[in-house]
């Protein structure tokens, strides 16, 4: 804006200069020329070479009308649509430009001699050279910039990747052998229970089922880390399951869903698998054998999920450890809000609500 501003000051103010704008209409037509070229700048980003027509047909105008003032704002229009890649089309309207100058000057004129002249101070062949060099110059270093960008964010997106595969490798070298050791026991005690025809204590099915869900969540960890496409899903519609399975914890869980959680993002979906997910292993860890609800409302611009429980846990019972940190940050990365604490005459509650659209 204050280019264009600058440049039809300049060129209005240059043709009132001196001897002033011829009288009549073509006076008037000359300096309206003057200020539309200036104004037509203001487009010259998002429209250069419309702009660079324009400003070349509004210098061609006010030259014919008999303002001789010299083309700035075709110089400036030449630089912006160089800047933006045009140089093909830029060199073809200079040297219509060029060309079509002297002709308009020689009608009014009389004399190709003087016509000439004119033209030649109006558009300056070294200024018109220079400003597109000037948007040449421009354009190579905003290019060398972007690919600097570019090289910068393959550089922090490989050593990403490199960061994941080497934390892959430490759960795996580290934590799939321990779990694997607590499964195989576990198992190993099942089995023997069952050979001497002893009852299996619900506790050890529990830690036999949780060791195995530990293993599958840990596979899908490490899948997920090393950009495995085939690793499995944890979302909403993996609901269903981990409520029932929370039986083999002691717990007597129900589920009811409102509205459709099908079409879900899948951050979304994930997020608030594993708040449910973390909500029902406190209750078990904390609260024992109670019942528990588990309700998930889908509305147009957000989903919410809220596990109560009816067990005794008071203010000072569960202290925020890292699951309720871990659940309030992934909620909080969402751009949702999160909640969790006792219930006034008994129980616990854990709230989650994520927005599904972008905010306005």
């Amino acid at each position: 804006m204050v280019i264009a501003a600058a440049a039809a000051t300049v060129q209005v103010g240059t043709g009132l200069a001196g001897t002033g704008p011829p009288p009549g209409p073509a006076g008037v037509l000359g300096l309206a020329a003057l200020a539309a070229g200036g104004l037509a700048l203001l487009f010259a980003r998002p429209w250069p070479v419309p702009t660079l027509v324009a400003v070349g047909l509004c210098g061609l105008a006010h030259q014919g009308a008999g303002l001789d003032v010299p083309l700035v704002a075709f110089l400036v229009a030449v630089y912006y649509a160089v800047r933006a890649g045009n140089r093909a089309v830029t060199a073809l309207v200079a040297a219509g430009m060029i060309v079509a100058l002297p002709l308009v000057v020689l009608g009014r004129a009389g004399d190709l001699g003087n016509a000439v002249a004119q033209s030649r101070d109006a558009l300056e062949l070294a200024w018109l050279v220079a400003a597109a060099a000037a948007g040449e110059a421009i354009r190579q270093a905003e290019r060398r910039a972007a690919e600097a960008e570019r090289t910068r964010e393959e550089t922090a997106r490989r050593r990403a990747d490199d960061e994941r595969l080497r934390i892959a490798r430490e759960l795996h070298d580290s934590l799939t052998h321990q779990i694997s050791i607590i499964t195989v026991q576990a198992d190993v005690a099942v089995h023997g229970a069952r050979r001497r025809g002893e009852p299996v204590a619900a506790s050890l099915l529990a830690v036999q089922e949780a060791g195995r869900e530990a293993s599958r969540e840990l596979r899908a960890t490490l899948s997920a880390l090393r950009d495995d496409a085939t690793a499995p899903p944890r979302g909403l519609a993996q609901l269903p399951d981990l409520v029932a399975g929370a039986g083999a914890m002691g717990l007597d869980a129900s589920l009811a869903i409102t509205g459709d959680v099908g079409d879900l993002p899948e951050a979304v979906g994930r997020t608030l698998f594993r708040v449910v997910q973390e909500a029902l292993t406190n209750v078990a860890r904390h609260a024992g054998d109670v019942t528990v609800r588990v309700m998930v409302e889908h509305e147009p611009d957000r989903v919410s999920v809220r596990v109560d429980d009816d067990g005794p846990a008071t203010t000072g019972d569960i202290a925020p450890g890292n699951g309720l940190v871990g659940m309030r940050e992934r909620v909080h990365a969402l751009g949702g809000r999160f909640c969790a604490g006792p219930r006034t005459g008994g129980g616990y509650t854990v709230r989650a609500c994520i927005p599904v659209q972008e905010p306005r």
